[in-house]
């Protein structure tokens, strides 16, 4: 049945200055977004203590997706010039994406194909399954 999940945030991991979430508008599994809690739009305007904790979550993160998901590839999509504030896209690569093609512009695409065709129950329980993964993974950082 393809139609619109209507699900709350699923916060992987709830930090001090940043929460993870599985990004649920577009539905493919591990398509997860970093977002600071504090309202900027920049990188640079990161404090020492929101670097720090950025960087470490950031490279726990994708080495757990790359364990526990055996997810290979990923795009990190961070951009400026959005009306949002700072958030980081952390965007897996499949193989089945690859007829798509494997550059930037294969993104849009693919998102939208998600939001198209990928709303059916067997996608939404796959993605809460990768939350719930990532959430154990996750609970003592």
């Amino acid at each position: 049945m393809i139609g619109k999940i209507l699900f709350s945030k699923d916060i992987v991991i709830d930090a001090m200055y940043f929460q993870i979430n599985q990004d649920w508008e577009v539905p493919i599994p591990g398509f997860f977004i970093l977002a600071l809690k504090r309202k900027i739009k920049s990188i640079s305007e990161f404090t020492d203590e929101e670097s720090i904790e950025f960087m470490n979550l950031l490279r726990k993160i994708r080495k757990w997706m790359k364990e526990a998901l055996d997810i290979k590839d990923v795009y990190l999509f961070q951009n400026e010039d959005t009306d949002g504030d700072f958030h980081l896209w952390i965007f897996p690569r499949y193989i089945r994406m690859e007829k798509f093609g494997n550059k930037i512009e294969s993104v849009r695409p693919i998102m939208n194909y998600a939001k198209e065709n990928m709303v059916t129950n067997e996608v939404v329980k796959e993605v809460k399954e990768y939350v719930e993964i990532m959430k154990e993974y996750m609970k003592d950082f």
